[in-house]
């Protein structure tokens, strides 16, 4: 069993590095400096802001079904991220350290189990859920804060 993960495209947040503060606050999002390494991670890269860099924070549907478990919550957007990052097989950079909330969905968007994963647990979580037929994706969100993390999808194909 092979899974990739994927970072979110850039081009819905392309244009919102250009409006100003109070065009931000309109969309329900902020301009933010990250002010360490660590603590702003970026929901299109996959890793976290270096100190100084430039996000947007701004409220995203994660999961746009129409079912109950339509989910929304705030995530950042690092300026400078151009490429949406592709993991296969692999976790990414915004893992690592982290408490994730794993939650495994059906092809018709509902929730079919869940795992908590610990920092180093992730892989094993993933590999758990994708056990499940039932289970189509996983989306992977931040335990404590309950930020959506990133997209989990089953990958046909080798390892890279």
């Amino acid at each position: 069993m092979t899974y990739r993960i994927t970072g979110l495209s850039p081009e819905p947040f392309a244009a919102l590095f250009a409006l100003n503060d109070a065009a931000l606050t309109k969309r329900n999002a902020r301009r933010v400096t990250a002010a360490a390494d660590r603590g702003f991670p970026c929901r299109v890269s996959l890793r976290n802001a270096d100190k100084g860099e430039q996000l947007i924070l701004l409220h995203h549907t994660s999961h746009d079904v129409a079912t109950p478990y339509r989910s929304a919550y705030a995530i950042y957007v690092r300026e400078l991220a151009q490429e949406p990052a592709d993991y296969i097989d692999k976790l990414p950079p915004v893992f690592e350290g982290r408490p994730l909330g794993m939650r495994g969905f059906g092809e018709d968007g509902l929730l079919k189990d869940a795992r908590l994963a610990l920092p180093g647990q992730a892989d094993a979580a993933i590999c758990n859920l994708f056990a499940n037929p039932e289970i189509a994706y996983i989306h992977a969100h931040n335990a404590a804060h309950g930020c959506f993390a990133a997209r989990v999808d089953r990958h046909e194909g080798a390892a890279g």
